[in-house]
């Protein structure tokens, strides 16, 4: 456990990992969708695809630019993601919170 914390245990990281499976592909969707700065995104990215969870694809050269991909990795990380999301919708959000329907799972056809 303490092994996959190091790596995917911090905020950013699993935010980045729910945007990716979310289908945000490109840097500015991926900050836009986690709200962290910029600098905090780009760090998570080199970590996670150091780690083999994530993949840059180019898709654009001159100048070059990229997408984020998760890999197998990344992709089994999912359960772990929705298991989370149903614990904090069931223990953390308000029960009022106007917000808690759009709560989604992340895996095809999940329970969320």
């Amino acid at each position: 456990m303490a092994a996959g914390l190091e790596l995917v245990g911090e905020r950013w990281a699993l935010l980045v990992v729910r945007e990716l499976a979310l289908d945000a592909h490109r840097f500015t969707d991926i900050v836009a969708g986690t709200g962290a700065p910029r600098d905090r995104i780009a760090a998570r990215l080199k970590a996670l695809t150091d780690a083999g969870v994530v993949e840059r694809r180019q898709y654009q050269s001159g100048p070059d630019r990229f997408e984020y991909h998760l890999t197998e990795s990344g992709q089994a990380l999912l359960p772990v993601l929705d298991a989370l999301l149903v614990w904090g919708r069931d223990w953390a959000v308000s029960p009022d919170d106007p917000d808690r329907k759009r709560h989604r799972s992340l895996l095809p056809g999940g329970r969320g």
